[in-house]
């Protein structure tokens, strides 16, 4: 067994693991943030990024003893105060998102994604970035136009809270 302790939307947490868990695990069954889903076990789909110490990370692929010490955050995490996140406001309001399933990750590596590009992105961009997140149901156009709307908005916002 391995004692875990990190801080997981804010807030601090600890437990005893086993050493084989998966990071994704210790989320869904440890603390009952359910909104990391598994869905392949292989890292392939993508269904599973969350972001650790600021970077997306698949969780499926990461014991949570490794994430130990480091600061997460969840699909839970990225509200703030009864408000969506951007990125959360733009799949829903551009219908990027139909079953949900993928959802989650596609919203966490496109936050990711916003953080490190601003608002620069470009279609061939974000569609080359999202090849490690799969979607079984849409076209990924409308994935496309939520990140880059997404995008567009939280470039502005930093251009106006730098002047």
């Amino acid at each position: 067994m391995a004692k875990v302790e990190m801080t997981v939307n804010g807030r601090t947490v600890s437990g005893d693991v086993e050493d084989r868990t998966l990071l994704a695990q210790f989320l869904r069954e440890n603390l009952n943030l359910t909104g990391t889903h598994i869905g392949c076990d292989t890292s392939q789909c993508g269904a599973c990024v969350v972001h650790v110490d600021g970077k997306a990370v698949k969780s499926c692929t990461m014991l949570a003893a490794q994430a130990s010490g480091s600061q997460v955050t969840t699909i839970e995490g990225l509200a703030a105060g009864g408000q969506l996140h951007p990125v959360q406001a733009a799949f829903r309001e551009h219908h990027g998102l139909q079953c949900g399933f993928c959802t989650p990750g596609m919203i966490m590596a496109a936050t990711d994604m916003i953080a490190r590009h601003g608002g620069d992105l470009d279609e061939k961009t974000v569609r080359a970035e999202l090849e490690g997140n799969i979607c079984r149901c849409t076209g990924y156009h409308n994935i496309v136009k939520a990140i880059l709307a997404a995008a567009e908005e939280i470039g502005a916002s930093t251009k106006m809270a730098a002047e």
